[in-house]
């Protein structure tokens, strides 16, 4: 029975009352203003038809015309077709035809650079705003890490073997833009470039052959786990074994790749910055005559046919 007496309010449902009305104010304000903006229309057309027709355009004499032309005007035929929309934005990329066993999409790729001569390493200074270096285009049917150059395996789909080679060019060209950007000659640029990213890629490669026991432990523990958690939610939990598998086995194998990568990449910086130069020059004019010792070799005073 009710002793009637009132329960006091509760002052936080006071609030969160509160904050709900406030909360539904812009609602409200947004609901009436699209009531006003419809009742302004013509009640004869929808509203629908109206977006429409401001959307593509369309006047009355254009709907009496298509209008007509439906009723049986055999002669005109339809003005307009559905769907008549265009499409915005549309900007035809279009440049130089790539030959199809090259596996690249880089337009603005240049030529396999020459290695006749290596230019020494000047003093260097702190970097400047350079030109940017293009990359460099792959050979045809290989995919190219700097100066490591594989084929292809038949297995990898032709857009996958394009994104590797594009970013190791890529990230090539950016390399070298930065060596330019501190005092280096073009050559020099490209042997450091080139030899860092080959011998990062042998790198990973390395890592990965090493990694590969600890990625099957991995694989296994991981498959065994997500398949033991997935198992009550199957047959959609089920996907969690694969899942697992594939996470162990980039956990084991993640490491030892990116340490593999770290010292490729600094042994071949090293070796390409200490390599000595090559000068670009030739040989001597010949007046036609050779003596007796620029003819054979000597050692020792004695000569050797």
């Amino acid at each position: 029975m009710g002793t009637g007496k009132h329960r006091a309010v509760d002052a936080r449902r006071q609030k969160m009352g509160s904050i709900v009305v406030a909360g539904t104010i812009p609602l409200v304000v947004a609901l009436a203003g699209t009531g006003t903006a419809n009742a302004g229309r013509d009640r004869s057309v929808p509203a629908t038809e109206v977006d429409r027709a401001e959307q593509f355009g369309v006047t009355g004499e254009a709907d009496q015309a298509t209008s007509r032309d439906e009723t049986g005007d055999a002669e005109t035929g339809p003005s307009r077709q559905w769907p008549a929309a265009e499409a915005q934005n549309v900007r035809p990329y279009r440049g130089l035809y790539i030959p199809e066993d090259t596996l690249s999409s880089l337009q603005w790729a240049r030529p396999m650079p020459e290695k006749e001569y290596l230019a020494p390493v000047d003093v260097l200074h702190l970097p400047v705003p350079v030109a940017p270096v293009p990359p460099i285009a792959p050979p045809p049917h290989k995919l190219r890490f700097g100066d490591v150059q594989v084929d292809a395996p038949e297995w990898l789909y032709r857009e996958q073997a394009i994104q590797l080679n594009d970013g190791a060019a890529q990230a090539e060209a950016n390399l070298a833009t930065f060596l330019d950007s501190v005092g280096m000659e073009r050559t020099r640029s490209d042997r450091i470039a080139g030899q860092t990213v080959g011998a990062a890629a042998i790198g990973v490669a390395a890592g990965t052959a090493v990694a590969s026991p600890f990625a099957l432990l991995g694989a296994t523990m991981g498959g065994a786990l997500g398949g033991a958690v997935g198992l009550p939610f199957a047959p959609i939990g089920l996907a969690a074994g694969p899942m697992g598998a594939a996470y162990g086995a980039a956990l084991m194998a993640a490491p030892l790749a990116v340490i593999g990568a770290g010292v490729g990449a600094a042994l071949g910086a090293v070796h390409a910055f200490s390599a000595p130069p090559r000068a670009l020059s030739t040989p001597p004019e010949s007046d036609g005559t050779t003596s007796e010792s620029a003819e054979t070799p000597t050692r020792a005073g004695r000569h050797y046919a």
